[in-house]
């Protein structure tokens, strides 16, 4: 059986949150450039927010692989936890997020993070533009991008 066949996608559940929050503290924690190890916004009580206010995915392998976080037509995040990345997950819940959407999505990305910028490029999103991140948390450097389903202006 691959991974493919085996994943669920699924609405998330207030009590998913907690899981959510793990795999975005695992990323946060394995990430060196990141500038806060325990951000305000990667607490489970965040993360449930999140989820009460948006639409929020989950890929269910085993238990929660991963997780994306939609607001209208704003990729707010995605994250696939460290041992199912690589093997499609990522770009499930895209797809997913792409097929519920209007045909946009727009997401924002840090400069530094070349994997994510690559994955978005690869599965169609554009540059738009590119700040000094004095407009995010963080305060990093950071990239607007934007996904159009062909044919739509």
């Amino acid at each position: 059986m691959t991974v493919r066949t085996a994943l669920r996608l699924t609405r998330a559940r207030r009590a998913d949150a907690a899981a959510c929050a793990a795999i975005l503290h695992e990323w946060i924690h394995e990430t060196g450039w990141f500038p806060s190890a325990d951000p305000a916004s990667a607490t489970p009580q965040a993360v449930a927010e999140m989820i009460r206010r948006g639409r929020v995915t989950v890929v269910r392998v085993d238990g929660i692989a991963g997780f994306v976080a939609v607001e209208g037509n704003y990729l707010r995040c995605l994250y696939v936890a460290r041992d199912w990345r690589g093997q499609g997950l990522g770009r499930a819940l895209l797809d997913d997020a792409k097929a519920r959407s209007k045909g946009t999505l727009r997401l924002w990305t840090f400069r530094a993070n070349m994997r994510a910028r690559r994955f978005y490029q690869r599965e169609g999103f554009a540059e738009v533009q590119r700040t000094d991140g004095a407009g995010n948390e963080e305060g990093l450097p950071d990239i607007e991008m934007l996904w159009r389903q062909e044919g739509r202006r």
